[in-house]
């Protein structure tokens, strides 16, 4: 039986999402602190997401993947930091750990123990086509008598494998991911149906979710906003809580590149960085008014205000708690460790059924 078959065996059985209650999972790298971007683009809708479920049997898994951040961080401390802020930030936003399964990735050992096995009957050919993979290896090759592998970790090659037992343990049917993840989502189901055909129908086949209307917000440089690319708008600012954080907000907004137009001259807002981010948090009247004071001829410093104002009035309200949250670890620590016991009651579960159907298992009753 060819993989694509066994593949669509599988979907008979277990991949019918449609007919059945949702398992969501997302997990946050833990390499740097929570922005803007990412705000907008999976904190704000994922939590949107779990606290208006329609289906009361529907299950949302939260994780901290501390594990997937060592992959290419290599500075304990900012580990360290980072996942002490990105916990502190989901929290504080809204999470309900009681509704969800919130939990560091590093706390359920059935996951890497997974992961081992899953590595097991992975074709080394699917992490071949792996886009990070491949993208480093193109790196090495434009260089003079360096090895195509050199400087790549096992850690990033089998990267999607630990993704893929990250999403399998718990049995995740949909997982919201950004379009340069797809591939990996593709790769799980891969690994979940060469495992359920070589062994037992164990694994169900995850689904991406993508969603095409999530704005990818640009960055102060007019780049993609990322943290490798340092043009981020901080959420609470760095992990200095004596700088003021919205003051942090603003300076970074005031910081948007814009062009050399001057005030009352009319301005382009579908080409305005400041306008599109805009669109992330306004009303419909108000991106039609801001839209009408850019035609007008609206001064760029004017423009940066209202941002700044309409994203503060929204992210104003959390920061209290995040800061509470990040004076107290102690709170985070006892809020994970329990995240963490709830998602070991299925992953106890899902990984001593994988360790019978592989045939490692008690060779008698004692």
């Amino acid at each position: 039986m060819s993989q694509t078959d066994a593949n669509q065996s599988q979907n008979k059985s277990i991949d019918n999402h449609d007919q059945q209650p949702k398992r969501v999972l997302t997990g946050i790298t833990t390499t740097g602190i929570p922005h803007l971007g990412n705000y907008v683009g999976a904190i704000r809708p994922a939590i949107l997401s779990s606290q208006n479920s329609l289906n009361d049997q529907d299950q949302s898994f939260f994780f901290l993947a501390d594990y997937h951040g060592i992959i290419k961080c290599y500075d304990p401390k900012q580990i360290h930091e980072s996942t002490k802020a990105i916990a502190a930030t989901w929290l504080a936003c809204g999470l309900d750990p009681e509704k969800v399964v919130f939990y560091r990735q590093s706390d359920v050992p059935e996951i890497p123990e997974l992961a081992w096995i899953l590595n097991c009957s992975c074709p080394k050919g699917l992490m071949n086509r792996a886009h990070a993979y491949k993208a480093a290896v193109d790196i090495n090759n434009e260089k003079n008598d360096v090895d195509p592998d050199q400087g790549i970790t096992m850690g990033l090659f089998g990267y999607p494998v630990l993704m893929a037992a990250d999403i399998l343990m718990f049995n995740a049917s949909h997982v919201p991911v950004g379009r340069d993840q797809i591939q990996h989502i593709e790769m799980a189901r891969d690994i979940a149906g060469t495992f359920n055909h070589k062994y037992k129908n164990l694994f169900t086949l995850p689904s991406a979710v993508v969603d095409d209307a999530m704005p990818l917000l640009t960055g102060l440089d007019g780049r993609k906003m990322s943290k490798s690319y340092g043009n981020t708008i901080p959420l609470f600012g760095d992990y200095n809580p004596q700088i003021d954080p919205e003051k942090q907000m603003r300076k970074a907004i005031m910081q948007i590149v814009t062009n050399s137009q001057a005030p009352e001259e009319p301005k382009n807002p579908d080409d305005s960085v400041i306008f599109e981010i805009y669109k992330a948090f306004g009303t419909t009247e108000e991106i039609a008014n801001l839209r009408t004071q850019f035609e007008a001829g609206i001064a760029w410093g004017d423009a940066k205000q209202i941002l700044f104002e309409k994203i503060n009035s929204e992210i104003a309200p959390f920061r209290e708690r995040y800061f509470e949250l990040m004076a107290n670890p102690k709170e985070l620590e006892e809020i994970l460790l329990c995240g963490a016991e709830k998602a070991r009651r299925h992953s106890r579960k899902q990984l001593d059924k994988t360790r019978r159907a592989i045939g490692i298992k008690p060779l008698a009753k004692l």
